[in-house]
């Protein structure tokens, strides 16, 4: 965001020099425009809005805001290799972008895997795309495997959760980078609150509860 707003802000200075004369006024103002605008959506791309998580050790909380696209029994193949619930999150460049765990307890499984950057509702996304593996062990447990997915107009996917370490319930993992989607795989039998075309927020939608 700083850096964004260094390179913006030399932009600026140039546009002024270049542009501020009467007879180039209007470009002046038109680029200041453009400018300005681009700094919004930034700023609003990257924003971490301030919340409360409501909910429980016992719920399983929303690691991202967006919309419901997937709710369905699957095979997971990369680390439970069973049967899973998988629900899926897509995020549109207008979501909040920050990433939480959803349950809290340690975590013991983090892999990147890069990949190609398919639009993040294609159905092989999921294992084709660049993306983040992590898998947290519940107190009871249970584990939960969630990941971040790049999409076509995402590059970046941060993460901040290494293996061993612990994880709190809505506190923040991660970060994708105008992008795209996160995955959950939950156990067989957890009681899934939502739905396909639901939107939900971060922290504030509970999934399901064990």
């Amino acid at each position: 965001m700083v850096t964004t707003a260094l390179i913006l802000g030399g932009l600026g200075v140039l546009n002024w020099w270049l542009f501020s004369k009467h007879e180039l006024s209007v470009v002046f103002w038109l680029v200041n425009i453009i400018l300005f605008v681009f700094f919004g959506l930034v700023a609003q791309f990257f924003r971490i809005p301030y919340r409360v998580c409501p909910y429980n050790e016992n719920d399983i909380v929303c690691p991202a805001d967006g919309k419901v696209v997937v709710v369905e029994e699957v095979e997971e193949t990369e680390y439970f290799k069973d049967r899973r619930i998988q629900v899926s999150i897509f995020m549109s460049p207008l979501n909040v972008h920050a990433n939480y765990f959803p349950i809290s307890g340690t975590t013991t499984y983090v892999k990147y895997h890069p990949g190609l950057f398919l639009v993040a509702w294609h159905p092989k996304s999921s294992t084709d795309n660049e993306r983040t593996t992590l898998v947290v062990k519940h107190e009871n447990g249970k584990e939960i495997l969630f990941r971040q997915i790049a999409g076509a107009v995402a590059r970046r996917i941060c993460y901040y959760a290494k293996e061993g370490t612990p994880a709190k319930q809505a506190e923040e993992f991660g970060f994708i980078k105008f992008g795209s989607r996160i995955d959950l795989f939950l156990p067989l039998g957890t009681k899934i609150d939502v739905k396909i075309g639901d939107v939900v927020q971060a922290k504030l939608t509970r999934i399901g509860t064990w």
